[in-house]
C-alpha cells in the first residue's frame, strides 16, 4: 500500500472546473497584480478570522517580514521566538536587521514556553530594555497558550506577531472580563501571519499569505509595506517591499476557504483515528508519544477546531531508522524538524550552542510527521501504525 505524507490531487480535482473558469476569468481581465479579487478575497479571510483587516501579500514569509516592518522593527532590535520551527520566523527577524531571542518549548505542546519568555522578558527589562516584540508560533495546528503571552506583552508594552502560518482556523481559549471565548489564531496578537503554501490547511497554487490585523492604522501601514513604502503610490514614507497576493492565488484561495472547516475536521477525525490504532496496539506513551491536545478537556472544546492538524507529529526514539523504515514501506513521513534554529550555520556568530534549550533539542531528535491530509483512508492509517508496530 502506498501512503503518501500529502496528496493535493484529490482536493484538486474537486475543484479543477471552478479554478480553471476563476483563473482564466483573471487571465482575460489582464489585471495581475493585487485588484477586487484580492480585496474580496482579504474581507473573506478577516472575516473567518475574526478580525478587522486583511492584507494579501506574496508568502507567509513577506507576511511576517512585513509586520515586523510596519511596527518599524530593525537594527538593535531584539525579537523574543521560539528555536524550534520553520527558517522562515527566524529569518523574517534578521533581514529587518533586528535579533532573535530564543525562548525553551513547552515539552508537551512543542509551543514556546510562556514561563520561559516571563523569565527572558524580566532579564531584559532589567537590562537592556530592546525585545522589542513577542512572535510565537502556532505550531504544527495548534495554539501557543497566549492567555499568559498576551498578559505579558501587556504588562511590558510590546506587541505580539503571530506566526499562525499553520494554524488558519486553530482556536484558543482566551479568557476576557471574567468569560472564555475561543479565539482564531491570528486574531488575538498586534498582527497575525498565515502561509497558503499548497500543503498547509488551506493552500494555494502557488505562494501567498496574508496579515490580519484589527488596527486600522496597521492595517494602512501594512498596506504600504506590501508596496515598497508606498503611500500613495509614487511617495515612499518608508522602507517596504514587494509583497503583493496576486489575483490568481485569491481566487483560488477563494474558492477553497469555505471549505476549510470541513478539511479541519477531517484532519482531526483523521488525528482520532491515530490515536485509536495507536492505543489498541498497545503503542501510546512507550515508544510513541503522541501530540498532545493542550485545549480539548476546555468547556466548548467539543464545538470548535483547538487543533487543525497541519502535521501529526510523533515523537519516537530511533526517529531516523524509523523514517527510513517507513518510506522503504511506501508510506510519506517527514521530520518536523531537524535542526533547531539556534544550531543553524548562519546563527553561528550569535555563539549559540548545543544544549542550550534542551527541550527544543529532544524535540529536534525525537520528532516524526505522519500522513494526516483530509482524504486519508482508514486503511491507510491502520497501515501506518501496523507497520510502526512491526518497527518497534
Amino acid at each position: 500500500m502506498n501512503v503518501p505524507l500529502l496528496d493535493l490531487q484529490p482536493q484538486m480535482s474537486r475543484f479543477r472546473d471552478q479554478v480553471l473558469e476563476a483563473v482564466t476569468s483573471v487571465i482575460d481581465s489582464t489585471r495581475y497584480i493585487l485588484g477586487s479579487e484580492v480585496s474580496r478575497f482579504e474581507k473573506e479571510v478577516a472575516a473567518y478570522c475574526g478580525t478587522g483587516f486583511g492584507i494579501g501579500v506574496s508568502s507567509g514569509t513577506d507576511a511576517l517580514l512585513a509586520s515586523l516592518m510596519a511596527l518599524e522593527i530593525g537594527a538593535g532590535d531584539l525579537v523574543l521566538t521560539t528555536p524550534y520551527t520553520f527558517f522562515a520566523t527566524m529569518g523574517s527577524i534578521l533581514r529587518v536587521g533586528a535579533r532573535p531571542v530564543f525562548a525553551d518549548i513547552d515539552p508537551d505542546t512543542m509551543n514556546i514556553d510562556p514561563a520561559q519568555v516571563e523569565r527572558i522578558l524580566a532579564d531584559d527589562q532589567a537590562g537592556r530594555k530592546k525585545i522589542r516584540a513577542i512572535m510565537p508560533v502556532h505550531l504544527f495546528g495548534q495554539c501557543a497558550d497566549m492567555q499568559p503571552l498576551l498578559e505579558l506583552a501587556a504588562r511590558y508594552g510590546i506587541p505580539i506577531i503571530e506566526d499562525a502560518a499553520q494554524a488558519i482556523g486553530a482556536q484558543y481559549p482566551l479568557e476576557e472580563n471574567g468569560a472564555v471565548t475561543w479565539k482564531k489564531a491570528g486574531a488575538m496578537g498586534t498582527a497575525g501571519c498565515f502561509s497558503f503554501f499548497p500543503s498547509k490547511n488551506l493552500g494555494g497554487i502557488g505562494d501567498g499569505g496574508m496579515v490580519v490585523t484589527s488596527d486600522s492604522g496597521l492595517d494602512r501601514i501594512l498596506r504600504s509595506c506590501r508596496d515598497h513604502g508606498a503611500d500613495p503610490k509614487y511617495y515612499h514614507r518608508r522602507i517596504g517591499g514587494n509583497f503583493r497576493l496576486d489575483p490568481i492565488q485569491a481566487v483560488v484561495l477563494s474558492i477553497k476557504l469555505p471549505h476549510l472547516e470541513e478539511w479541519h475536521r477531517a484532519r482531526r477525525r483523521n488525528a482520532t483515528l491515530y490515536r485509536e490504532y495507536f492505543s489498541q496496539a498497545g503503542l501510546t506513551d512507550n515508544p510513541v508519544v503522541l501530540p498532545r491536545e493542550a485545549y480539548g478537556g476546555l468547556e466548548g472544546a467539543a464545538e470548535v477546531n483547538y487543533h487543525i492538524y497541519n502535521q501529526f507529529v510523533i515523537r519516537v526514539p530511533d526517529r531516523d531508522r524509523l523514517r527510513s523504515f517507513l518510506q522503504e514501506n511506501s508510506i510519506g513521513c517527514e521530520i518536523y524538524y531537524p535542526l533547531c534554529l539556534h544550531q543553524q550555520a548562519c546563527l553561528a556568530p550569535l555563539g549559540y550552542g548545543d544544549q542550550t534549550f534542551p527541550v527544543a533539542e529532544e524535540a529536534a531528535r525525537q520528532a516524526l510527521a505522519l500522513p494526516i491530509y483530509p482524504e486519508l483512508q482508514q486503511e491507510q492509517i491502520a497501515y501506518v501504525v501496523e507497520k510502526i508496530s512491526e518497527f518497534f
